[in-house]
């Protein structure tokens, strides 16, 4: 039995707005929206992908899940992010790491890291 990741679930109170940071944060694109589901990628062919869909109430505690992006320049990658709506957060991560907390607008939390080229870095 052959398993892949499809598709991360996103709760979001404002679906379109958030699912447009995403692709603006990952250069994706809007493959399928209606009003209770978004869904974008790389291309639709391309595993995976990200699901938003609608909850009613606000995010109100840290995130168990969350992504790890790896830029090729971490400043610079940190400084469009923050310019797209993006905020730097504290989840207790100390003065002394390699990694920068993020959150996207509606307050889930994001790790931009040093470069990476293997899972093992």
């Amino acid at each position: 039995m052959a398993l892949s990741w499809y598709q991360l679930v996103v709760d979001a109170r404002d679906l379109p707005s958030l699912a447009r940071f995403w692709c603006q944060v990952l250069d994706w694109q809007v493959l399928f929206e209606t009003e209770d589901e978004i869904v974008v990628g790389a291309a639709p062919d391309a595993l995976p992908g990200i699901c938003f869909v609608p909850v009613g109430g606000r995010k109100t505690s840290k995130n168990r899940l969350h992504i790890d992006l790896t830029p090729d320049d971490q400043a610079a990658e940190v400084e469009r992010l923050l310019a797209l709506g993006a905020r730097r957060v504290d989840v207790g991560q100390g003065q002394d790491v390699t990694w920068v907390v993020l959150a996207d607008p509606e307050g889930n939390e994001f790790c931009v890291l040093r470069p990476k080229r293997t899972l093992l870095d």
